[in-house]
């Protein structure tokens, strides 16, 4: 029979896990977590659940849109580089972009944030960088959890996920049925990377040896840490604000897949796009990638957003508002092509000029 040695007073804490320390993060993010209040919240961070009236935040005939997302590997960049305090951005941006091209209104966020061991001040940095993220998209958050998991993360490693979930009324959601040939595409500039194909940047940035810490190739006023992590623009307020002035057809978030893949998606059966890459500023990490890593310009496409962060889609009579209404709310708006019939056999999306654009 086998014999087992017996153990005295062995404790969470000694597995690797302080419910102490998570306590004390608890109460550390309720101010962060009380400055993104508003109509509609009925409950405070540390129930066992959110609570959220629709009727309250003003909606008779509400359809709920949920989506969910993480940050990806540019979590690797900001543990690199010691940078904790924008990826929450990142998380809540991912979320919310992608409920706003549905006409949906983000209502409240929650976050998972997973580590090995947790250090309380990377976590309040984080939790902080969503804070911001939600004042910037309206949204409450409205609840989260931190789990501390020693052997599933290496030290210093974590991982974020983001759970957000907006409203529209039944008759405005936004399916892009409406849109035609001769339709006009509007594009926003992104941030930057955003936080798509990191996988990539990273393999680049491998492969040259450069220091996180070192003044950026492509940008000489701060480090390349700095400028790899600069967070995913936020649309949802200027979006919003078209999409009440009626007009919008559709809108595409350009995420993973790029513009190649991600405008096809709210075009009607038989659509395509045609996108001039002259028509827009390129800025300078893409083709700082592109030409450090012989990455070919369909690639690039198809992987990053190339400064187009996101796609507003308008009839031609209401191209010219639509624009100077975005330009009014702080973006930065590009008239960048045209919806046309589909050629047999074509892409979903043509970029005339990249080459030129872009490799130059």
């Amino acid at each position: 029979m086998a014999e087992y040695k017996e153990i005295n007073s062995l404790s969470y804490r000694d597995a690797g896990v302080d419910i102490d320390a998570g306590a004390a993060l608890v109460e550390a993010i309720k101010p962060m977590a009380n400055s993104t209040h508003r109509a509609g919240v009925m409950s405070s961070i540390g129930g066992f659940g959110g609570l959220f009236d629709l009727k309250a935040a003003g909606y008779r005939d509400p359809v709920l849109v949920a989506a969910t997302d993480g940050v990806g590997t540019k979590l690797n960049v900001a543990i690199a580089a010691g940078k904790h305090d924008t990826v929450g951005i990142d998380l809540v941006a991912m979320c919310v972009n992608d409920l706003v091209v549905q006409g949906a209104e983000p209502l409240f966020f929650l976050d998972y944030l997973a580590t090995g061991k947790l250090d309380t001040e990377m976590a309040e940095g984080v939790i902080a960088g969503i804070a911001e993220g939600c004042r910037r998209a309206g949204a409450a958050l409205i609840g989260g959890e931190t789990a501390e998991m020693p052997g599933m993360y290496g030290a210093g490693d974590y991982d974020l996920a983001g759970f957000a979930v907006g409203a529209v009324e039944r008759d405005a959601v936004l399916t892009g049925e409406s849109i035609v040939e001769g339709d006009v595409i509007l594009g926003l500039a992104s941030d930057g990377l955003h936080s798509n194909g990191f996988s990539l940047v990273r393999r680049v940035v491998g492969i040259t040896g450069s220091d996180y810490a070192a003044i950026a190739p492509f940008e000489w006023d701060r480090t390349l840490g700095e400028a790899l992590l600069v967070p995913t623009r936020i649309y949802v307020k200027s979006c919003l604000a078209a999409l009440r002035a009626d007009g919008v057809k559709g809108m595409a978030h350009i995420t993973g897949g790029g513009l190649s893949e991600n405008i096809p998606r709210v075009l009607p059966p038989g659509l395509s796009a045609r996108l001039d890459a002259s028509t827009w500023p390129l800025p300078g990490v893409f083709p700082w990638l592109a030409k450090t890593g012989g990455i070919t310009v369909g690639e690039m496409a198809r992987t990053f957003n190339c400064g187009i962060g996101m796609v507003v889609i308008t009839g031609e009579e209401r191209a010219g508002e639509a624009e100077a209404l975005l330009k009014s709310e702080g973006e930065a708006v590009y008239p960048i092509g045209r919806v046309e019939k589909t050629v047999p056999g074509a892409p979903g999306v043509i970029v005339d000029g990249m080459e030129e654009q872009w490799m130059d």
